[in-house]
């Protein structure tokens, strides 16, 4: 007896018959869309939102006869180099970059 009220108490899932029928609202919705066709674009279009495209002028070329003189002249001039002196100057003094620490000792003591 036990067994026929387990049998009879169980529940029984059914699924509403609306869920099963499709969305009346969806299938509008789809239907619309699926139709819908968007205008044609025309040249027109555009005008007003997009600016005309002019190509920028072309570079001016350096003209052949100043590179000429320009070569010229860069190979004509004197080389520097550091540590000589040029002709006619006289050797300036090499002033030493190091800093000794008998400077700094005396400067720290004459601070306080």
């Amino acid at each position: 007896m036990a067994r026929q009220q387990l049998v009879q108490q169980r529940r029984t899932f059914s699924t509403p018959n609306s869920i099963l029928r499709a969305d009346l609202v969806q299938d509008l919705y789809l239907r619309e869309i699926r139709a819908y066709k968007p205008p044609p674009l025309k040249p027109s279009d555009s005008e007003g939102h997009v600016q005309r495209f002019s190509a920028p002028k072309a570079p001016q070329s350096p003209e052949e006869g100043d590179i000429a003189r320009d070569l010229k002249a860069y190979e004509e001039q004197q080389v520097e180099v550091e540590g000589q002196a040029a002709p006619g100057e006289s050797g300036a003094a090499e002033e030493s970059w190091f800093e000794d620490d008998e400077d700094e000792e005396e400067h720290t003591a004459a601070a306080h």
